[in-house]
């Protein structure tokens, strides 16, 4: 089940909202809010899965609400202005909306939420467990990935490659490079580039300012050298 919140300032595309939201079986209506500043007081009073959030409101306008959250739930936005998607999306926002919003489109940004929810809970019950696995979503579906065969990992802007040992076919999905660094083993992987995490087990040799796995070549950034110092008990070279 997910909790929500509907924030919009008019009434009626409101109402249309808290009706559609009441229709998805999975979905907690916890309350309804005619601006930004009703959701920030119930953002602090509990918690809170998945925002429907309007932009264009006054006081604080929807993207303005979305910078001030220190921590954000999963944002779905619904907005009469196309011109805002870009926005939404450097915003990491689930899914973006544009009125009027067929029930089918609502219901599929609502299940990419629901996506979304259930990978995370099943990372940090992988982690708990000491699971030797995570799951990423790849093309809205759950793909288990065995932490030993994953061999290096390149983050690109959005959207990260898992480089496996097992297929020359790197896994892609949308998620940060420091994201999954968070669902991965410390002692097992380590991060030597802004664009870069490799498992350790394959690493066959370093140098001052780069790695090597196998033949391939990785940088080594400047923030990282500590890295190959904590790795091989001296500075490289």
């Amino acid at each position: 089940m997910l909790r929500c919140i509907a924030v919009d300032d008019e009434p009626l595309a409101l109402d249309l909202l808290v009706d559609n939201i009441s229709q998805v079986p999975y979905l907690q209506l916890i309350e309804q809010c005619s601006n930004a500043f009703e959701a920030i007081n119930i953002l602090q009073q509990q918690p809170i899965d998945l925002i429907f959030l309007d932009i264009q409101m006054p006081g604080l306008t929807g993207l303005q609400f979305i910078q001030s959250m220190p921590q954000k739930p999963m944002i779905i936005l619904v907005t009469a202005y196309e011109k805002y998607a870009l926005d939404g999306f450097n915003l990491d926002v689930t899914d973006y909306l544009v009125k009027p919003v067929s029930f089918e489109r609502f219901v599929k940004a609502c299940n990419k939420a629901l996506e979304l929810f259930e990978l995370k809970n099943k990372k940090e019950v992988a982690t708990e467990n000491g699971n030797d696995y995570i799951f990423v979503n790849v093309e809205y579906k759950l793909l288990k990935v065995v932490l030993t065969d994953i061999v290096w990992i390149e983050g690109l802007k959005d959207y990260i490659k898992i480089h496996l040992k097992s297929t020359n076919r790197p896994v892609i999905t949308r998620m940060s490079l420091k994201t999954i660094e968070e669902q991965l083993p410390s002692g097992k992987f380590i991060r030597v580039h802004k664009s870069y995490i490799v498992s350790v087990n394959y690493i066959t040799a370093v140098m001052k300012n780069s790695i090597f796995i196998g033949e391939l070549e990785l940088p080594v950034g400047d923030l990282y050298r500590d890295v190959l110092h904590n790795l091989t008990g001296r500075s490289g070279g």
